[in-house]
């Protein structure tokens, strides 16, 4: 994903953690030097990284493992049913001013809400009965912005933010018209915000992107007393 690349190259970390590491794609996006390390339970060492880990993320990350200026989530946080943990042993594993990238669907389109009045589940969140299958890439944990915005603060992180992504916001007509009353219910919690911390959580939770992308692509930082 190429916003991912574009956060990683402003900050320009020497250290990378990519977990799960999945098809290994993100090293070939980097055009900075740097040394990345993977981890994944049901995929293999692909070319590029240092090293290498085949570990289950439910227990969270290996206490052993070194600290990095960089760890990056792509598409791995919806699998999870214990994220919390997830996110508290990643602060753990990150140098002071450095920086989590997270990439998961997201649930807060009108289209999703709809579908979800209607059956029940969320797109891309199917009824899993009879067909849970440990390794089968189940999505078992639905994220919106501002339920991953708590997670992290939970967890520990600051400097929240969300990212644009280059998709057409709404796609559709009446997601606009759905769309509108949280845009403005955002908005107006954002005029009436009491510290800068707030104003820029309704910002970015009243954005396009939360109200009307598929995807969220959210950024985090470590500062360690």
């Amino acid at each position: 994903m190429p916003i991912v690349a574009m956060i990683l190259e402003k900050k320009q970390p020497k250290t990378i953690l990519d977990v799960p590491s999945g098809s290994g794609w993100l090293t070939d996006l980097l055009k900075f030097h740097h040394e990345i390390d993977g981890i994944d339970l049901f995929e293999g060492r692909k070319k590029g990284y240092r090293d290498f880990l085949q570990v289950d993320l439910e227990n969270g990350l290996p206490r052993e493992l070194s600290n990095y200026d960089a760890v990056v989530c792509c598409e791995g946080i919806e699998h999870l049913g214990n994220p919390l943990l997830f996110l508290k042993t990643i602060k753990d594993h990150i140098n002071n001013e450095g920086v989590l990238v997270i990439t998961t669907p997201n649930i807060w389109p009108p289209s999703s809400k709809i579908k979800f009045l209607t059956r029940g589940f969320f797109p891309g969140f199917p009824n899993l009965a009879g067909k849970i299958e440990r390794g089968s890439h189940m999505h078992i944990m639905p994220w919106s912005f501002p339920w991953l915005y708590l997670y992290l603060k939970l967890a520990g992180f600051e400097g929240i933010r969300l990212h644009e992504v280059d998709e057409k916001k709404p796609r559709h007509v009446i997601e606009k018209i759905f769309g509108w009353p949280q845009t403005f219910y955002c908005n107006r919690k954002a005029r009436q915000a009491v510290s800068d911390e707030l104003k820029l959580y309704w910002k970015d939770a009243g954005s396009l992107q939360s109200v009307y992308g598929r995807l969220l692509v959210v950024s985090a930082t470590v500062r360690k007393k």
